[in-house]
Parts: structure tokens; sequence; C-alpha cells
């Protein structure tokens, strides 16, 4: 294991053997600047309710984040992954966070592969080298109903100004197609969209720009927390409506505000790379919690 592989295990060790007397401990990491507070509930620890999740999303009041994912024990996995949207809202899927989690445990555990569990399947993850970290994210969901939509329609051109397509990667996808992606309102075009009446769950809002055959550029609203520098289960499916459209292959260059993304939409699954990294491992006091 090399120094880097140490410190990161270290630190992970660290800040989650710290008595609950002494309050909560968690990480704080980011996969290209999509931001994780990242719980250790292994051992039957109670899971946050959706109260506490909001609090310590809270940037100025508490920690701030994109999303929390919690790491649970597995019967048939090296780990179960849940994951909830700052607004305390449950989420099937976090691409970004599956590849931190499993940098963590990677480290932890001196594996080079995994098997991890999620509300949307059986993911695996690898290391990729060069500290790189990919993860599978499963077969899209290219059904109406699974992803859902309130109606059937044809997902590849929805019935929705700017004929968008609809994409199901354990979440549910909005994808648009514009030729400058910098020049979208996202904080109004973002929300109008995340709420519409064609996705009962609301949906993620992506807006992207095609460079050419295996380059786009990406901007993000996630539901449920905003704008985000980057996110895992988007780029997925920007890649795949962008495929089945025709504007690009099926292994892409992501470009998101906080760096590059590598998809690679493959026979057994969507597969995303990338870089993460440990920001600083905390407590939460037990008076805050309190």
């Amino acid at each position: 294991m090399n120094t880097l592989a140490e410190s990161l295990r270290g630190a992970y060790m660290a800040a989650m053997t710290h008595a609950s007397s002494s309050g909560l401990p968690f990480l704080k990491m980011h996969g290209l600047g999509n931001d994780f507070v990242i719980l250790d509930l292994r051992g039957g620890r109670t899971r946050p309710d959706a109260g506490l999740v909001a609090r310590i999303a809270d940037r100025h009041r508490g920690v701030g984040f994109d999303q929390l994912a919690g790491i649970e024990d597995c019967a048939d996995a090296d780990a179960r992954l849940v994951f909830w949207n700052a607004d305390g809202s449950l989420s099937s899927a976090c691409g970004n966070a599956t590849r931190c989690i499993a940098r963590l445990l990677m480290n932890e555990t001196g594996q080079a592969s995994l098997r991890l569990r999620t509300d949307h399947g059986l993911l695996l993850a690898e290391d990729a080298g060069d500290g790189l970290t990919r993860v599978n994210m499963g077969p899209p969901v290219l059904d109406w109903q699974a992803i859902p939509l309130a109606q059937a329609v044809d997902i590849d051109h929805l019935p929705i100004k700017g004929d968008p397509a609809a994409t199901g990667m354990g979440n549910p996808h909005v994808t648009f197609f514009v030729p400058d992606a910098a020049a979208v309102d996202l904080g109004s075009f973002g929300p109008a969209h995340e709420h519409h009446p064609l996705y009962p769950q609301r949906t993620n809002v992506e807006v992207v720009q095609v460079l050419s055959r295996d380059e786009i550029v990406l901007r993000i609203w996630e539901r449920g927390t905003g704008i985000t520098l980057a996110s895992g289960s988007c780029s997925c499916a920007a890649v795949v409506a962008a495929a089945r459209r025709g504007l690009t292959g099926r292994r892409v260059t992501v470009a998101v505000p906080g760096g590059r993304l590598l998809i690679d939409w493959r026979d057994d699954g969507v597969w995303m790379e990338g870089p993460t990294a440990l920001v600083f491992r905390g407590t939460l006091d037990p008076e805050w919690l309190s």
C-alpha cells in the first residue's frame, strides 16, 4: 500500500472509531467538487432522519454537502450504500459518492475491486490506476414506467419544450441538448423542470452541449440539492441520452464545472471513471446534535 493509501486509510479509521457519546463522526469527500458527508453506519448504527440530514447539509449552520452517504453492513456485498439529498430526501443512486466510498473501502481493505449494494442494484467498483476509481452504475433504465414518468411517452423525445430525453440511472433524469450550455440560466431552468408534472418523483436536470462524438459539456441541477459542480449519475444519463440520439458514441469524456469524467456505456452497464478526494474528518458535537 502506498503512502497516500496509508494516509487515507488512517484518516478513515480514525474518523470512524470515535465513541458515539463523543458525537457523530463523519468524513468530507468530493468527486470533482461534487461534495459529500459520509457516515459509517456499520455495526447497526442508526440512520439519520431527514431532519438531521437537512441540518448537516446547511452550509452555514452545519457541514454542507451535495449528498450525504451512509455505509452499512451487507450480507451479499462488501457494503451497502444509502444516499440522501440535501433536503433530506432519499436517493437510490449517487455515482460520485459511490466512487468516493469505493476508494475509502479499497484503502481500508487493500482490495482492488468491490461489490457495493445500492437501491439501484449491485454495483461493481475497481481501482482504475493513477488514483482514479471506476464504478459500473448498471444498465440505464429506459422504460417510462421505471424511470418513472407519469405517462407513456417517447423517452428520447419528451413532450416538453426543448425536446429533452428521459433516462433512469437509479434516479430520474431529463437531458436537454443546447448550443451553449453556459448560456442557460440554470438557477431558474433547473427547478422549473425538476418539478415538471411528467416526473412524479421529480427529476435531475442536465443541460448538454455536444462538442464532438466523444466529448460533451454538462451543467447540472440535482433533484433535492440544486446546482452542483459534478454528478456521476447525471453524467451517465447525459451520455446515454446523447448516444441514443446519435449525437455521440458510447465512450465519452464529460466536462463538468468541477473537472472531467470518463463515461463508457458498455454491454454490462454504464461505467464511470474519475478522481476522488478526502478533504477532512470531523465529529458533530453532541450538543449540536441534540
